[in-house]
């Protein structure tokens, strides 16, 4: 495992802020903002997944809501203790200069009192609601992303992408065991999905915010070891992502529409990613772009498919 301590370059004033941020008051949106919204809805949809899939459409709905407001609540706390201790970092950043921290329109100790309340209240609910293995599931991930993550290899190491997938990977899991009640194939599986999904997914934002990340001092991959090498690594994620709809599909979790097209989403993937090589300088952001709306895409997709395709019986 890395461990860099990347410096700033001197690029870093041009996203450096000039001046005091403003003192205005936050409002409700600011507090729902700060949750990180978009990454909410992507893991509720995986987490919903997960529930279902362990379910077989024999479904407990009062559980699978139950479940889904306390992953909510436990990822919405993950999410605003990691605008907390981002805080200054994210004033260097052009697409993160505007949030209600940096800003001043929320004070450090409304939100920190607020992640604190979020996570409180999401793990009592899965624990109670869920079961003890889904609680310590939604402990662990927030331990991965606020700890782990956050904390530490965000601000050391080009590994944080990589170890930070693995909280991004228990959404579906939760919702797998909370349904179940075990940890079997089918957990790993979905955890297997979400993990692989992740780092290729980021780093096609992340190869078109390379600026951003070298000005603000985050050693991401394509700030460290450059552009191409992040093209070299995504690719080994995207191809060994083509075998987990198989296995699902061989096991009896998930059945043959799901597996067919959630294997040629990987494939084309993959083919974008590999024209990645082929490609101008200049149409270096066009690339990435597209490859970051297609892994999104992929992810929706296959997620879909898998809940209205599930064919094995409990």
């Amino acid at each position: 495992m890395d461990n860099i301590s990347y410096k700033t370059s001197s690029d870093a004033a041009t996203y450096s802020v000039k001046s005091k941020p403003p003192g205005k008051a936050g409002t409700w949106k600011d507090f729902i903002t700060v949750t990180k919204p978009g990454i909410l809805r992507t893991n509720l949809v995986a987490a919903f997944g997960g529930f279902w899939l362990a379910s077989q459409w024999d479904v407990d709905y009062i559980k699978l809501i139950l479940t889904l407001l306390g992953t909510m609540l436990v990822m919405a706390s993950s999410c605003v203790f990691n605008n907390y201790f981002d805080r200054e970092l994210d004033l260097k950043m052009e697409r993160t200069r505007n949030r209600s921290l940096p800003t001043g329109r929320l004070t450090p100790t409304t939100v920190l009192s607020y992640a604190i309340i979020l996570g409180i209240v999401g793990l009592a609910v899965l624990f109670y609601f869920s079961g003890v293995k889904a609680g310590l599931l939604g402990i662990l991930g927030m331990i991965v992303y606020v700890g782990i993550y956050t904390l530490w290899l965000k601000r050391s190491s080009t590994w944080s992408t990589s170890i930070g997938g693995i909280s991004g990977a228990m959404p579906p899991v939760i919702g797998y065991v909370a349904a179940s009640g075990r940890i079997d194939m089918g957990a790993w599986l979905l955890f297997a999905l979400l993990f692989l999904w992740q780092p290729p997914h980021f780093w096609a934002l992340a190869i078109r915010r390379v600026e951003e990340y070298r000005a603000a001092g985050f050693p991401l991959l394509p700030v460290v070891k450059g552009i191409h090498r992040t093209k070299i690594q995504m690719i080994p994620y995207i191809v060994l992502l083509i075998p987990v709809p198989i296995l699902m599909y061989a096991y009896g979790y998930a059945g043959m529409i799901f597996m067919i097209v959630s294997v040629l989403l990987s494939v084309l993937w993959a083919f974008y990613a590999f024209k990645g090589f082929t490609i101008k300088k200049e149409e270096t952001d066009s690339w990435a772009k597209k490859v970051f709306f297609f892994s999104i895409n992929h992810l929706t997709l296959s997620f879909l498919l898998m809940i209205v395709d599930t064919v094995h019986k409990f």
